[in-house]
């Protein structure tokens, strides 16, 4: 089973699904092998037709069971130290390197390669697998995915996310929100600036607000233990605006994002930027350039997560997996989406963090063996359900 989950992995790496590139020659790729071993599965395309999830059950038809849930988009490739093809598997002093290895195609390679065996398995209660696109960057594939996990048939109770965790269970995860801000005023001469509206000013006198929030956060900010750090934080990431010196800037970009511990709500974040902007920064500028405008739109949103440490999902995965502790993560995954639905919950997969977005992304081979062996044991719970 190691071997076909490695060369699993090698056909999955093999296709570039960078978030900005369509993923549908993998999953009907995925689709077509499931379907070689008997395994039927449903396909569903995003409105574009170029973006699509697959989803697949083994075992009765029947309410409970634990899904698998992987996404198979990566993050892009340019501008890192690769040594060789990024989209090419080697295999080199028991690491297999290659974009996505560890984020996250070695899970799915390992749930696909082990749904076969389940299938063949005496299950009271199913398996599920999912593969999802865009988790790294709209999320939109799971926020599709989860709510369509019942049609047809009893939704899983339970669910695995298999982000690279090193094997060990993380029961809870920071929340995850990222926006687009825009702020339009009117150029000129820099020379006139009382008949001009500068939209780099007004941008960064947001940017300010947000660096003052985020040491409100820092400060006196609630507390969730386990988390690194245990408060919430406030990121911006980006600014786009003018071209020279002398030329007022008429429009301004910039990004950021919240990492919210459970019980804070990161659009309370944008709604308070969106106050001070459209109540004080604006209407100077709009006195002169009645045009000015404030434009915001969403680029992710990732719902935080928390599996209580006595959970039966919880203590099952400790006994698979060996682990005597738990953790929690500040990065988003799908997780929150899962639970969101009313489905227990928990992150656990092959590979570490650290490898992961970075040039020569690697996964141990031992890893592999570890998340099949909890996959095999994983079907033994579901046979004795």
């Amino acid at each position: 089973m190691f071997d076909e989950a490695v060369t699993l992995l090698a056909r999955l790496v093999s296709f570039d699904t960078t978030s900005r590139t369509s993923n549908l020659p993998l999953i009907r790729w995925v689709e077509a092998w499931l379907a070689a071993q008997g395994v039927e599965s449903r396909v569903t395309l995003d409105g574009s037709g170029e973006k699509a999830n697959l989803h697949a059950t083994v075992g009765p038809r029947v309410p409970g069971g634990i899904a698998l849930s992987a996404h198979v988009d990566c993050v892009p490739v340019e501008g890192q130290a690769w040594q060789a093809d990024p989209f090419t598997l080697r295999r080199q002093d028991g690491r297999l390197i290659g974009r996505g290895t560890a984020d996250m195609k070695g899970f799915a390679a390992c749930a696909i390669a082990m749904l076969p065996r389940l299938a063949a398995m005496e299950l009271r209660r199913p398996v599920h697998l999912c593969l999802t696109h865009d988790e790294e960057t709209t999320a939109e594939g799971a926020r599709r995915l989860v709510p369509h996990l019942g049609a047809g048939q009893p939704p899983p109770a339970l669910c695995i996310v298999g982000e690279p965790t090193g094997m060990a269970p993380v029961i809870g995860q920071k929340g995850y929100a990222s926006w687009d801000v825009t702020v339009t005023g009117l150029s000129g001469h820099s020379s006139r600036t009382t008949g001009t509206a500068n939209a780099l000013q007004a941008a960064a006198e947001g940017v300010a607000w947000l660096s003052a929030k985020a040491r409100e956060f820092a400060a006196q900010g609630r507390r969730a233990e386990g988390f690194e750090p245990p408060w919430t934080t406030v990121h911006v990431g980006t600014f786009q605006a003018g071209t020279i010196l002398n030329i007022v800037p008429d429009r301004a970009h910039f990004t950021f994002e919240v990492r919210s511990v459970p019980g804070d709500d990161p659009v309370a974040v944008l709604d308070g930027l969106a106050a001070f902007l459209e109540g004080t920064v604006l209407p100077p500028l709009r006195a002169v350039a009645p045009e000015a405008r404030l434009i915001v739109s969403r680029r992710a949103h990732l719902p935080a997560f928390a599996l209580p440490e006595d959970a039966p999902l919880t203590l099952m995965m400790q006994r698979l997996t060996g682990s005597n502790g738990t953790a929690r993560v500040s990065y988003g995954t799908e997780a929150g989406f899962f639970h969101e639905a009313g489905i227990a919950t928990i992150v656990c997969g092959p590979g570490h963090i650290a490898q992961a977005h970075q040039p020569e992304e690697w996964l141990a081979e031992s890893q592999v063996a570890a998340c099949l062996d909890v996959i095999e044991r994983l079907g033994g719970e579901m046979a004795r359900a």
